[in-house]
């Protein structure tokens, strides 16, 4: 009888992977002060120029300006779902408010273990690994976006709801690089980090929805 091979990882879990790795890669570099470091350090000193507009673009990530975004999100859902009568409207609002709960979760402790000190553009300091900043652009940026895609009928103004999330990612991730605010690796890790969170979420929200299709039909109207 033939052995069969492992079946390699596909889909979502294939894709969830890479980030990890990828994360787990930078920050042993950042912690054993790698090869990777250094190529950090000489990158930040080519893009490092403080000004007023680079500082406006890191703001996107405050929580003040991203968590805002993500709560109308999550009420704009919740009463679309609710209004639709769709059964369990309540669980993509919760997977979207839990993905962003688990961001100081998880950066605040890595702040903590790995202890990096900031660039020379800010006052002498540690705990600027990962970029919380940019962690929580990609994941209140993200989850505002996969809780409206479903919602939206046009494809042209999904891929403009795509567009828009990312914009604002990339320019809150190049303003805190350019402020000088966190180095390129406490962002790129931050990216990883996020893209995690927000693979769960989709994943929870996408199994929710499998099992509904497959149990039996719900009453619920679909909405106009």
């Amino acid at each position: 009888m033939p052995v069969s091979s492992p079946r390699p990882l596909r889909g979502p879990l294939g894709l969830l992977a890479v980030p990890v790795v990828l994360f787990a890669l930078i920050t042993w570099q950042v912690v054993a002060d790698g090869p990777l470091v250094g190529v950090d350090e000489r990158v930040s000193r080519a893009l490092v120029r403080p000004d007023r507009f680079s500082e406006v673009l890191a703001d996107l990530g405050n929580v003040q300006v991203a968590v805002p975004v993500l709560v109308l999100a999550l009420a704009y859902a919740a009463w679309h779902g609710r209004a639709g009568g769709v059964d369990r409207w309540w669980l993509p609002p919760l997977a979207g408010a839990a993905a962003m709960v688990l961001v100081p979760a998880l950066v605040v402790p890595l702040k903590e273990w790995t202890d990096r000190p900031g660039t020379p553009a800010v006052p002498p300091a540690v705990g600027y690994y990962p970029s919380g900043h940019t962690a929580t652009a990609v994941v209140a940026y993200g989850a505002a976006a996969l809780l409206l895609l479903p919602l939206l009928r046009s494809p042209a103004v999904r891929r403009g709801l795509l567009a828009l999330c990312a914009v604002l990612v990339l320019g809150a991730s190049y303003g805190l690089v350019r402020r000088g605010y966190h180095w390129p690796l406490d962002v790129a890790a931050s990216w990883c980090l996020g893209a995690v969170l927000l693979t769960g979420m989709w994943l929870s929200l996408s199994r929710s929805t499998r099992r509904r299709s497959s149990g039996t039909p719900s009453s619920r109207t679909c909405p106009s």
